[in-house]
């Protein structure tokens, strides 16, 4: 957070709208996980110290606290934009949220966020089509997990396979044929992302027509990230915003809500985030 702060504090991002994350209300988190697992989560935190979640989740003093932030920056984001107050909005927010599942935490996720987002607009607005692209490296299983049985959201998720969580094959289709699955080898660069997503994502976004465009931005893929083993480039992570953009141009009114999932190398990050926030920027603009 500390990177991406000082990365955009840099002159060229004068003209952001920065606002504090609020607190979310318990009934935004039940939108997807049941009562039971929020009971989990609060009873889970400790008043001093860690506590393990799973072998990579753990929870401090301050965890749930953060978890209720970055649901709220979403929700908030979320209002922002469908309220004609922004046009797009990009929530820099820790935990993530893509690998939480209905009642498990995981994979540093405590709460869906971007899933929490998509039933948010769909349920207190009345959208009826959301669609949710995810270009982290790893795939969404939690997002998976939380629309699945959901017709009116499309999840559409690039990671790299074989790798954590094992989720995400392309034959993972969700109850209403509302997920698309694009698994990229190991050693993928721009150019094979770029036309996976040209033939299997644009396609299936177009068809959707959704009223609103989230993203999970993961910046993991990036060449030089610790973690996994493809080799996106900043300006790949431009590309695919500027995708998503013209999907949110054409059926959208140009509204587009972006939450930050992974990414561990922190100059990579740091440049990543820049390069995707500038298109917001730029876009958001026109």
């Amino acid at each position: 957070m500390r990177v991406i702060d000082r990365t955009l504090a840099a002159p060229a991002f004068d003209a952001l709208d920065r606002r504090s994350a609020p607190l979310c209300e318990d009934a935004d988190i039940l939108l997807v996980h049941p009562a039971q697992h929020l009971k989990t989560i609060r009873a889970a935190s400790p008043a001093q110290g860690y506590r393990a979640l799973d072998p990579d989740t753990h929870m401090s003093p301050g965890t749930l606290n953060a978890a209720f932030r970055a649901v709220g920056a979403n929700v908030a984001a979320v209002d922002a934009v469908l309220s004609g107050k922004a046009t797009n909005a990009f929530c820099a927010v820790r935990p993530p949220g893509h690998h939480a599942e209905k009642t498990r935490a995981m994979g540093f996720c405590i709460f869906g966020n971007i899933a929490i987002a998509a039933k948010h607009a769909l349920e207190r607005y009345g959208l009826k089509r959301v669609a949710i692209v995810d270009f982290d490296v790893h795939h969404g299983n939690g997002t998976q997990d939380l629309v699945w049985d959901d017709g009116r959201i499309l999840f559409v998720s690039t990671h790299q396979m074989p790798l954590y969580p094992g989720s995400g094959s392309a034959d993972e289709r969700g109850a209403h044929d509302n997920v698309v699955n694009i698994p990229l080898k190991p050693g993928t660069g721009g150019s094979g992302f770029r036309t996976a997503f040209t033939e299997r994502a644009l396609p299936a976004l177009t068809a959707h027509e959704p009223e609103l465009l989230l993203i999970s931005a993961g910046f993991d893929a990036h060449q030089t990230d610790p973690l996994a083993n493809l080799n996106l480039t900043e300006d790949d992570f431009a590309w695919v915003t500027g995708q998503v953009c013209d999907i949110a141009d054409a059926f959208a009114s140009s509204r587009v809500v972006s939450t930050l999932e992974g990414g561990y190398d922190l100059d990579a990050l740091a440049a990543s985030v820049a390069a995707h926030v500038r298109v917001l920027m730029e876009r958001g603009n026109g």
